[in-house]
Formats: structure tokens, C-alpha cells, sequence
């Protein structure tokens, strides 16, 4: 059982100790064969979809699908996660997830500080930090995303390596997410126009060293808080996922400590940075979609006011498989379904009952509509805002806690279940 340090122990004992959990962290099962059908499947789609982006559009846009191919495959072998994460901490003080978020914020952070402070990028691309306005677009938007992460049980990120790995369920979520994105880009006039503040970056206030600073000491708090909170609730252990044994083998077919997960995610996610200029993003991909089916089923999108923003048309036009984000998120699911199937896990799930499909259909909507009006989701607000300097990544952040809370207390009218103190693993 693992427990607080004794009394007595020096601070810094207690302080580097592992963070106090109700009862040992459970033993990893032996991974399943590797599902060869779907592994094979899934590395022809990655080798035709690269091989078409490298010829047709050039090798900025292959190299970004590459990138959400590996980001897909980390994100599943890590099986890292936001929803799970925040729900973890709120409902029975495990913090585990959220200091694994400051590792990735803070190496983000890093990356982004040298790679934008020196003004470095590749294919000619400029980076730029990701900034957002700081009003009531934001903190709705943020609430309304964060109640949608625990109704449809995943984020934006998880949500596509989750349908990437099989699972039907969250394919639901996926339509639903698209769903919202494009009902709120129909819709930009209704909220286009909300009170909000100018974007607020640390670094023109005190350049990209006094930014990188900053954003580290109030991670390294959070990550203290969090640890401080989880040692007094003492709660049950995170679950552990099917794994081989073998550094070699755990790379390819086990799962990842989630401190590998966030640095090889920090990583490329800074490689996104360095050749498109722009941070990773993931749910304007979802408005495209979206828009791009309302098209093609007689709609003009083309006439909607999110779409005649400064260069939204072109991109409307534009073919999806040159569309940053969309190749991105495209290459994350066909990066998760290689490492399902390697692991041997990917499996469609069947019978989804009828309240658990409502909740992931709502919970898409209101993720949809809330990246959206906040202006990202987890990844494009949260993430890649915090990384930047950007006041509105904290602020997203921290609703995001209040909107998990809330959504904690609706998921028990859909029939799904939340971690309690007294059970085995949350």
C-alpha cells in the first residue's frame, strides 16, 4: 500500500517521494498478440495517404501528416489524456495526469521559446505564438468544452486517437464534434461579436526568456499543488494498460510512462511549429469538414461569415489534404490505429447503449460549439497558449477544471460512472 512518508521524514524525502496513492499501482497485463489485419490495413493507408500528400502537395504537407502519424502513435502507446486526467483530479484528488501535463506544457514551453524567440522554421514557414481574446467567448467556450470532454469521454485530441484505435463509441463523439464545429461556424455572426479583452503574451511584456520563466514557476507550482492535493486524499491508483516486456518491445507494442508520452508529444508538437509556422491545432479541421459536407450537399457555405474571414476562403476552397490541421489530425488517428493494432487492442466495440451513444454525440456538440467560441480546444487553446505565454491558455485551463466539475455531476444521467475513493483504480 503505498502510503504518505513517515513522520519524521526530511521535506525533501516527502517532497520526492511518490505521490501517495490508497493502494499499489496495478501490474501491467502482457499485451495481446499484435491484430495483423488491422496493422497492416492501417500501415497501407498511412503509406498511400503520405505517398499522395508528398506527390500532390509537396513535402511541407507530407511531413505534416508524418508528424500526426507519430503524434497518433504516442499519444495511444502513452495513453495520454486531458478528460481522463481532470476527471481524476476532481473527482478523488489524483493529480497524476496533471503533472504529467506540466511536463508537457513546460518542455512545449521550452521548445517554443527557443524555436519562436530565435525565429527558426522550416519551408520558409515564420512561427508565431498562439494568442487568443480574453472575454466571454472564452470562458464559455472553455466550460462548455470541458462539460463535453466527460459526456463524450474524450478530448479533442483523444477523441481521435480513440476512433483511430476502434473504438465506436467515440466515433459518435467525432460526429458529434464535427456537428458542433460546423453549426457554430454557421452561426459566427451570433458570437463573433462577445465582449472580450485583447490577447495578453508575456513576451511583450518581458520578452521570450521572462515569458519561458514565468510559465515554468507557475507550472512547477501547479505541479506541487497537485501533488499536495493528492496526498491528502489519498486516492486509488491509475489503471494500467496492456504491455510487453523489453524496452524495444514496450516502445512498440507496450504502453509509454506518461513522462516519455509528454516529451516525445512536446517534441512534435514543436515540429509542427517548426515547419507550418503555427502551433498544433486540431478542431478548425472539424469546421472545414464539416462545411466542406454541407457543400457538397447543395449548402454555400462559402456565404457564412467564418468562412470570409482573412484567408478562411482559401482554405474553404482549398483540398482537405492540404489543410494543416486536417492532415495533422488525419495522421493522428492512422498513427493510433498502427499502435492499437501493434499492441493488439484495436478492436470495434458493439452494443453501445443508447444513453452512453446520446452522451457522445452531446459531448461532441458542446466541444464542438466550445472550441469554437474559446477559440481552441485542450490542444489550441490549452496546450499550445500556455506554451506561447498566452494569458488565455491559463484562463482556458483553469475553466476547464470548473466545466469538469459540472460535467462530473451530469454524467450520472447518462449512465456513466465516475472514480470513487474506495475503488481499486480510477
Amino acid at each position: 500500500m503505498t502510503t504518505a512518508p513517515p513522520a519524521g521524514a526530511p521535506p525533501r524525502a516527502a517532497l520526492l517521494a511518490p505521490a501517495p496513492t490508497s493502494s499499489p499501482a496495478p501490474v501491467a497485463e502482457p499485451a495481446p498478440p499484435v491484430r495483423r489485419a488491422p496493422l497492416i490495413g492501417a500501415g497501407v493507408i498511412g503509406v498511400a495517404l503520405a505517398g499522395h500528400v508528398f506527390a500532390e502537395h509537396g513535402a511541407k504537407p507530407g511531413v505534416l501528416l508524418l508528424l500526426g502519424i507519430a503524434l497518433g502513435f504516442a499519444l495511444f502507446h502513452s495513453r495520454f489524456g486531458f478528460t481522463s486526467a481532470w476527471r481524476q483530479l476532481v473527482a478523488v484528488g489524483n493529480g497524476t495526469g496533471l503533472r504529467a501535463h506540466t511536463l508537457l506544457l513546460g518542455t512545449t514551453a521550452t521548445l517554443f521559446a527557443l524555436i519562436i524567440g530565435t525565429g527558426s522554421g522550416l519551408f520558409g514557414s515564420v512561427p508565431a505564438p498562439s494568442a487568443g481574446p480574453i472575454g466571454v467567448g472564452l470562458l464559455v467556450g472553455a466550460f462548455l468544452f470541458a462539460i463535453g470532454m466527460q459526456l463524450g469521454g474524450a478530448c479533442a485530441s483523444g477523441t481521435l486517437f480513440a476512433v483511430g484505435s476502434g473504438q465506436s463509441t467515440i466515433v459518435l463523439t467525432l460526429f458529434g464534434f464535427i456537428t458542433g464545429s460546423t453549426l457554430a461556424a454557421w452561426q459566427f455572426g451570433l458570437w463573433n461579436d462577445l465582449p472580450a479583452f485583447d490577447p495578453f503574451l508575456l513576451s511583450d511584456h518581458v520578452g521570450w526568456f521572462g515569458s519561458w520563466a514565468v510559465t515554468i514557476v507557475a507550472l512547477a507550482a501547479i505541479w506541487f499543488v497537485a501533488r499536495a492535493v493528492q496526498a491528502r486524499r489519498n486516492p486509488p491508483p491509475i489503471g494500467a494498460a496492456p504491455s510487453a516486456r523489453g524496452a524495444l518491445a514496450r516502445t512498440v507494442r507496450g504502453s509509454w510512462p506518461l513522462v516519455a508520452g509528454a516529451v516525445v508529444l512536446a517534441v512534435l508538437g514543436a515540429g509542427v511549429l517548426l515547419v507550418s509556422g503555427g502551433a498544433w491545432g486540431i478542431t478548425s479541421a472539424f469546421s472545414l469538414w464539416g462545411s466542406k459536407v454541407v457543400g457538397a450537399l447543395g449548402g454555400s457555405p462559402e456565404a457564412w461569415t467564418y468562412w470570409q474571414q482573412p484567408g478562411s476562403a482559401a482554405q474553404l476552397s482549398g483540398p482537405v489534404l492540404a489543410d494543416k490541421n486536417s492532415l495533422t489530425d488525419i495522421g493522428i488517428m492512422v498513427g493510433a490505429a498502427v499502435a492499437a493494432a501493434a499492441g493488439g487492442v484495436w478492436k470495434l466495440h458493439r452494443g453501445i447503449p443508447a444513453r452512453t451513444a446520446l452522451a457522445a454525440v452531446l459531448g461532441g456538440v458542446l466541444m464542438g460549439i466550445g472550441a469554437r467560441l474559446a477559440g481552441g480546444c485542450n490542444i489550441g487553446a490549452y496546450l499550445a497558449g500556455i506554451a506561447s505565454g498566452s494569458l488565455h491558455g491559463w484562463i482556458w485551463g483553469g475553466v476547464a477544471i470548473l466545466g469538469t466539475w459540472a460535467g462530473l455531476r451530469l454524467r450520472p444521467l447518462f449512465g456513466l460512472g465516475n472514480p470513487k475513493p474506495t475503488d481499486s483504480v480510477c
